[in-house]
């Protein structure tokens, strides 16, 4: 893990545990040792971060005060905690938890009682489970794939269970309650596909950057959308960036 990274996840335990958290259960949730640890600790502290305690006692995280605290309308911290309690049904894994640490991060800057409201049991989002499908790969390496440009090699089974290997351009993930789909552009069948990701069976990345051909790509998909009598929620998104349904690959 990037060392930015880990530090952006040690706040975010800081912020979203009880405190006095004790550097073993620090260490467990940010997944370091105890000696890393301590230096995280040290190198936060030297850039400005407020944390008392030391080993033994447990750390506690004091906001610094000279910041202006973060302000929303009550309406505006219902949305982001029903958005946020409503992922589970569209997410993966990662991306949930991503949202929960934003969120904790975002309520351990408000004023007291704006944080209480962003806790209260009124603001909870029940649905029944659904029968929505997990992926088995790295989303997360997909999804930086995306957003780096590059290259993936695929194996794929579709719907009629046929098993293939591709070289793909990933351009952009879409989110429903049904599945979890990565529109990219398959250098195999040298066109626009949707593939499920529970679908996927591995992926990794070739080494090579599409970067040159992002932009003409996402022109000539949002083209083909355009054309459809009655484009879906996805690919009118896509009109302003990326996105989409298309064809289930095959």
């Amino acid at each position: 893990m990037a060392r930015t990274d880990r530090l952006m996840r040690l706040m975010d335990t800081l912020r979203r545990l009880p405190a006095p958290v004790t550097a073993d259960r620090l260490a467990e949730e940010t997944g370091v040792s105890r000696r890393q640890l301590y230096r995280d600790i040290a190198t936060l502290r030297a850039g400005g971060a407020l944390i008392d305690g030391e080993a033994g006692l447990g750390y506690r995280l004091t906001e610094d005060p000279a910041l202006p605290p973060q302000s929303f309308s009550r309406l505006e911290i219902e949305a982001l905690r029903l958005s946020v309690d409503a992922l589970p049904r569209v997410g993966d894994p990662d991306l949930i938890a991503a949202a929960r640490n934003a969120l904790a991060r975002i309520v351990a800057t408000l004023p007291e009682r704006q944080a209480m409201q962003a806790t209260h049991v009124a603001l909870r989002s029940f649905s029944p489970p659904t029968e929505r499908m997990r992926p088995t790969v790295d989303m997360e390496m997909i999804r930086d794939a995306c957003w780096e440009e590059d290259e993936i090699h695929l194996v794929y089974r579709d719907m009629e269970d046929r098993v293939s290997e591709r070289d793909i351009r990933p351009l952009g993930m879409s989110y429903s309650e049904k599945a979890l789909l990565l529109l990219a552009w398959c250098k195999l069948r040298e066109d626009f596909r949707m593939f499920h990701c529970n679908r996927i069976v591995s992926a990794s990345l070739t080494g090579i950057s599409f970067r040159p051909h992002r932009v003409s790509l996402l022109r000539d998909y949002v083209g083909r959308m355009r054309s459809r009598a009655e484009p879906c929620p996805i690919a009118r998104r896509a009109m302003a960036e990326f996105t989409g349904a298309g064809d289930e690959a095959r």
